[in-house]
């Protein structure tokens, strides 16, 4: 039994270290494993040609690259939120109405991943080719109806550079609140203070998502009392996509899911007993672990259980299958990647240093404080129950967030709405009288199951549906203020 299960983890971590792409970094062989040296903090050399400008944006207008609707009108470039840190953003105006539309923000996980992720393989004006050569058309885009600004943070993921610092989810959100007060003070646009601000983000963003959130409300009432000065940020909605939010909760969704899915069992009975003593051994075990790091654990405490149960538990259950979507093998290359496309254009929207998917060094800080393993259910708990509408969604063929684990951690919250929610049943989730999920909903809380759906969800498509269909459905719903409800 356990030769097998050695088998298998060697197997699967072989076939890992080949492919070490996606939004969680593959470390040693493990996915969010953590490194075997210290990390410590890599001051990036300021870019010769470039002078920074702190406090103020440097702006590319209209480049003309991914949105191609007339009128519609896109800036990219920088926003120093001090001489030595620089953070990119990518903006597209609504392609209706943007005078009245709300603003959303848009952040991917990692931690370390460029939010340019999201822009070109998920829910932007445009998509990556399965060549990856060129971009298409998308008539999905979350910016139909809404502003979106795509923001690649900390400083040093995907086009951002500087002083690589930042190592724990409440770090990030002090920068991007900063550049949020630089961003939203430029000329170009101060109209969008007065609007409605949403936050989407993904995967590691079930950490970002509420501890920014929550972040913003704190300035905003700090902003109130005078204690600090600052525009106030309008924020209304929060949307979390195949998020890490609470482990406690969410680990066990690891062996559920790897047993019994919609599709097929990922591996065998002995290595699902195996990782099921790795999490229940007292003291030493996953539970254990994530526990301690919990009651007031230390840095090195959180990052030894990030160590332990990714290694134990998330890795070998996978099997041979990809980890962000189960139906095809480890090597699956969809969505295609988008690296030398970007880097190709750079120059034309202001990139000013080479793209890269993840930043090891960013996610090496992360894992050397334990952030991984810090729940932020308290965080997401007073978001909800502060009347920011909040969205939960998840894909059915996701592994490595998946709906076993997300919908644990639901079930755990204490909210106002809580008890609602768990007393209902799930309802289908139609989208054009097509069956694209199931949902719950309580107050301004809802939940959505996406059928199909890998863990970037706005990058497939299931039966009749087109890509991205159903998330566009369920963004929509949220935008305007809506719990979710069937087509």
């Amino acid at each position: 039994m356990l030769f097998s299960w050695l088998f298998s983890l060697t197997a699967v971590s072989s076939a890992l270290a080949a492919k070490n792409i996606g939004q969680i970094p593959v470390r040693d062989g493990v996915i969010g494993g953590v490194g075997k040296t210290e990390p410590s903090t890599v001051k990036v050399e300021l870019l010769p040609h470039v002078v920074t400008t702190p406090g103020a944006l440097r702006v590319v207008e209209n480049s003309g690259i991914c949105e191609t609707t007339p009128g519609v009108f896109q800036a990219s470039g920088y926003g120093d939120i001090a001489a030595n840190k620089s953070i990119f953003f990518w903006y597209f105006a609504a392609r209706h109405n943007p005078g009245t539309a709300p603003l959303s923000l848009w952040f991917n996980g990692g931690p370390g991943s460029s939010s340019m992720l999201g822009l070109f393989q998920e829910n932007g004006p445009c998509r990556i080719t399965n060549n990856s050569e060129s971009v298409t058309y998308n008539p999905f885009s979350w910016n139909t109806n809404a502003n979106v600004l795509y923001i690649d943070q900390p400083v040093g993921v995907g086009f951002s550079y500087g002083t690589e610092t930042v190592g724990t989810s409440l770090e990030a959100a002090e920068d991007v609140w900063t550049f949020l007060q630089i961003f939203l003070k430029n000329p170009l646009f101060s109209h969008l203070a007065a609007h409605d601000l949403a936050l989407w983000t993904e995967s590691y963003g079930g950490h970002y998502g509420p501890t920014f959130a929550a972040y913003f409300l704190s300035q905003n009432d700090a902003i109130t009392a005078r204690t600090i000065r600052g525009i106030t940020l309008n924020l209304k909605t929060l949307g979390i996509g195949d998020g890490l939010t609470d482990p406690i909760s969410q680990y066990p969704g690891y062996l559920a899911y790897a047993a019994s899915n919609p599709y097929y069992p990922l591996v065998s009975a002995s290595v699902i007993a195996q990782a099921n003593t790795s999490w229940t051994t007292p003291t030493t075990g996953c539970q254990a672990r994530i526990t301690a790091c919990n009651n007031g654990g230390s840095n090195a405490v959180c990052s030894a259980a990030q160590s332990f149960c990714n290694n134990d538990i998330l890795s070998p259950l996978v099997g041979p299958y990809d980890v962000y979507y189960v139906l095809s093998p480890s090597d699956d290359p969809y969505p295609p990647d988008i690296t030398s496309y970007l880097n190709s254009i750079r120059t034309e929207f202001g990139g000013e240093v080479a793209w890269e998917e993840t930043n090891f060094q960013v996610y090496e800080n992360f894992a050397a404080t334990g952030d991984w393993m810090r729940s932020s259910l308290p965080d997401l708990e007073l978001v909800i129950d502060s009347g920011v509408r909040v969205l939960i969604y998840d894909g059915d063929a996701d592994y490595i967030l998946n709906f076993d684990g997300v919908e644990g951690m639901i079930a755990s919250l204490n909210t106002k709405f809580s008890v609602e929610f768990n007393q209902q049943v799930f309802a289908p989730y139609t989208v054009d009288g097509l069956l694209a999920g199931q949902f719950k909903t309580a107050g301004t809380f809802s939940y959505v199951r996406i059928y199909g759906a890998g863990h970037e969800v706005p990058a497939y498509k299931n039966g009749s549906l087109a890509v991205g269909q159903a998330a566009f459905a369920f963004f929509t719903q949220t935008m305007d203020n809506r719990s979710l409800f069937p087509t």
